[in-house]
């Protein structure tokens, strides 16, 4: 893949929001209309160390010695999957960047192969809400697509929607204390980015706590806007 480019015209969007803002639903959402390829940072960790590539091989070694993955190592691990063919309508940023140091390297990243963000979407919630949204949530185990208790229940109690499984799980550190904790840390660290981005001309607001089907729309408005 050395020197493979995503195609000029391919948009690059960033989901920016707190824990629980529904970023990965909204993410899949726009995967399926759209065609846009979803990056997660924690999938393109696991992935890169499976496939063994040399960038995967040093993550591996890194979280094998109990330490956090070093923004060089993700980007490189970035820069070969944005080089994947299927990414040729545009992808979604799903967790990276999470500090404006990130956010600089991933600017110049996209430099070298003429691309840029497009679109860095902030999706605005407010901080009292989350604990009832994060502690209701679950994901299938089969496909990884996300529910919850109150917002967005499975059709059949206990089974997915699109895969027909009925692994579900829920994550452990999903309560109050961990929360309110994880809140602080994303104001702290990620929150500057709106600034950043909002500099840049490229931030765009979208209110999250309405319905989810409301809050697609708005995204989608935004991805249309992009891609004209």
């Amino acid at each position: 893949m050395d020197g493979a480019k995503m195609p000029e015209t391919a948009p690059v969007l960033i989901l920016l929001g707190p824990p629980g803002a529904g970023k990965g639903t909204q993410a899949r959402m726009l995967e399926e209309a759209h065609g846009l390829v979803q990056l997660s940072t924690g999938d393109l960790l696991r992935a890169a160390v499976a496939a063994g590539t040399p960038a995967g091989k040093q993550a591996e070694a890194v979280m094998k010695a109990g330490d956090l993955v070093s923004d060089d190592i993700v980007i490189a691990i970035l820069r070969d999957r944005l080089a994947e063919p299927d990414g040729a309508k545009g992808v979604i940023l799903d967790g990276f960047p999470r500090t404006t140091v990130q956010a600089e390297a991933l600017d110049a990243l996209l430099a070298d192969s003429g691309q840029r963000i497009d679109a860095a979407i902030s999706l605005e919630v407010e901080d009292a809400a989350m604990v009832e949204r994060i502690s209701g949530r679950f994901t299938c185990g089969g496909c990884g697509e996300g529910y919850h208790d109150s917002f967005k229940p499975t059709t059949t109690a206990g089974t997915c929607d699109h895969c027909g499984s009925t692994d579900m799980k829920r994550r452990a550190d999903d309560n109050a204390v961990t929360v309110a904790q994880r809140l602080e840390a994303y104001h702290a660290q990620t929150a500057p980015l709106i600034e950043y981005y909002q500099a840049k001309g490229a931030l765009h607001r979208v209110p999250a706590m309405g319905a989810i089907d409301k809050i697609a729309s708005a995204l989608n408005a935004i991805v249309a806007q992009v891609k004209a």
